[in-house]
C-alpha cells in the first residue's frame, strides 16, 4: 500500500492488505472471498447486523459534494458578512482556520476521519474562514474583487477535474518515488512557510520575512509551486481512495476521503487566490 500525502489519508489505520479495518466496519469485509453455496448465490441472505457494506465511488463522491457544499454555503455567508462589516473578518479567520486545523488534527491523530459530524464541523469552520480569507485578499490586499474569486474558484475546479483525467488515464504513474518527492515537497514547503512567517514577525524584510508573500517574483515562484504540489498530490489521494475501494472498506470511510480531499481544494484554492491577487494588486 502506497503512502500518500495528505496527512488525513495518511493516518487511517491499515490492514496487511489494505484498509480494511478503516473506521467501524468489519474488518477486510468485501475483499475476502465467501464460500456460496448454490442457495446462497440464488437467494443473498440480509446483511449482518451492525456490519457496513463495502465502500463505492458513489460513497465517496456523495459525501464530498456533502462536504463542499457546506463549506460553500457557510463561505458566501461569510463572505457577505464581512463585506458588511470589516471588522468581522479577523475574528471569521481565527476561528475558522484555528478550529479548522484543530479538527484535522483530531480527526487525523484520533483516527476519527469517519466521524460525519467531525468532518461536516471543518466544513462549516473552513467555509467561514475561506470567506473572511477571501474577501480580504480579493478587496484590502488587491483590487480582484468578486470576479478574482470566481477566477480562484475556476481555477481550482478545473485543476481537480484535470488531475482526476490525468489518474484515469494513468499519464502520470503513482509510484512509491513519485510519493516520496511530494512528501519531500510539501515538507519543504511548509518550513519555508514557518520560517517566513517567524522572520516576518521579527521584522526580517521590511516584515515580509524571505519575501514569500510579498507579492514579487519569489512569491510568484512560490505560489507557483504550492499550485504544483497541491495538484500532484491529488493524483496520491486518488490513488489511496481508489485502494479503498479494492480493498472493500467500509462505506462510512467516504468521509475521511471527502475530509482529505477538501483539506487539498481549500490549500489550493488559497494559493490560487493568493497568485492572482499578485496581478491585481495597486
Amino acid at each position: 500500500m502506497r503512502e500518500t500525502s495528505n496527512p488525513v489519508f495518511r493516518s487511517l489505520p491499515r490492514t496487511q492488505g489494505g484498509y480494511a479495518q478503516f473506521g467501524t466496519g468489519a474488518a477486510g469485509y468485501g475483499a475476502q472471498a465467501v464460500q456460496a453455496d448454490p442457495y446462497t448465490t440464488q437467494y443473498p441472505q440480509p446483511q449482518q447486523a451492525g456490519v457496513s457494506r463495502p465502500l463505492t465511488i458513489d460513497d465517496v463522491v456523495t459525501r464530498t459534494g456533502i462536504t463542499l457544499a457546506l463549506l460553500t454555503a457557510v463561505g458566501v455567508v461569510s463572505y457577505f458578512l464581512v463585506s458588511q462589516n470589516l471588522g468581522l473578518a479577523m475574528p471569521f479567520a481565527l476561528v475558522g482556520g484555528l478550529g479548522g486545523l484543530a479538527l484535522v488534527l483530531v480527526a487525523t491523530f484520533g483516527r476519527k476521519q469517519d466521524n460525519p459530524a467531525i468532518v461536516l464541523s471543518y466544513a462549516a469552520l473552513e467555509g467561514l474562514f475561506l470567506g473572511a480569507i477571501s474577501f480580504i485578499i480579493a478587496n484590502v490586499v488587491s483590487v480582484g474583487g468578486v470576479g478574482m474569486i470566481s477566477q480562484a474558484i475556476v481555477g481550482t475546479i478545473g485543476v481537480f477535474f484535470g488531475m482526476l483525467v490525468v489518474y484515469k488515464t494513468g499519464a502520470i504513474r503513482v509510484t512509491p518515488k513519485f510519493t516520496r518527492m511530494i512528501v519531500a515537497g510539501l515538507f519543504g514547503v511548509l518550513a519555508l512557510m514557518l520560517l517566513n512567517l517567524v522572520l516576518a514577525m521579527f521584522g526580517v524584510g521590511g516584515g515580509a520575512g524571505l519575501g514569500l508573500r510579498d507579492g514579487g517574483m519569489l512569491a510568484i515562484g512560490f505560489s507557483l509551486l504550492c499550485i504544483g504540489l497541491a495538484a500532484f498530490s491529488f493524483l496520491i489521494d486518488f490513488d489511496a481512495a481508489d485502494q479503498m475501494v479494492r480493498a472493500g472498506a467500509p462505506e462510512k470511510a467516504a468521509w475521511g476521503i471527502a475530509l482529505g480531499l477538501t483539506v487539498t481544494l481549500v490549500w489550493l484554492y488559497i494559493e490560487i487566490l493568493r497568485l492572482l491577487s499578485y496581478f491585481n494588486s495597486e
